[in-house]
């Protein structure tokens, strides 16, 4: 019988499996789309699916799950404040998949996922924050 099939392995150890997870569910948190390979993109699915369904809960103890989960407080703040009321009317599917064609170097299938209802603003908007308060600070020397 062969066990231990529930998941993708992505050939990693099951420590950075979950660092990349991590890492990749909060950028999906603050970004609301990122580009990634096909397989990453379908298992984060299932990871970020059940991060915002601890967010339409919103108690203290989904909360702890989530930070448990989460590498950063932010990511946890945003999904607790801002994702868990948008999508407390829907029951699943919260994110997408799309295809993107193939990585020119390896010709890796790409992917796109993105959250359903996404804001277009939240694309980058910590990196033009973190820009206009590097100018602020240039100005004030």
């Amino acid at each position: 019988m062969r066990h231990g099939s529930g998941y993708r392995r992505l050939n990693r150890t099951p420590e950075h499996r979950k660092a990349l997870f991590a890492n990749m569910a909060g950028s999906l948190i603050e970004h609301e789309q990122i580009k990634t390979t096909l397989p990453k993109a379908k298992e984060l699915k299932r990871i970020i699916d059940k991060l915002i369904t601890l967010g339409k809960r919103g108690d203290l103890h989904a909360r702890r799950q989530a930070a448990a989960q989460l590498k950063q407080d932010i990511h946890v703040k945003k999904l607790f404040d801002a994702l868990g009321p948008r999508y407390q009317e829907r029951q699943g599917g919260y994110c997408r998949v799309l295809k993107a064609g193939f990585r020119y170097g390896d010709m890796a299938p790409m992917a796109i996922i993105e959250l359903v209802d996404r804001d277009p603003e939240a694309k980058g908007a910590s990196d033009r924050a973190f820009l206009a308060a590097q100018e602020e600070f240039a100005n004030a020397e």
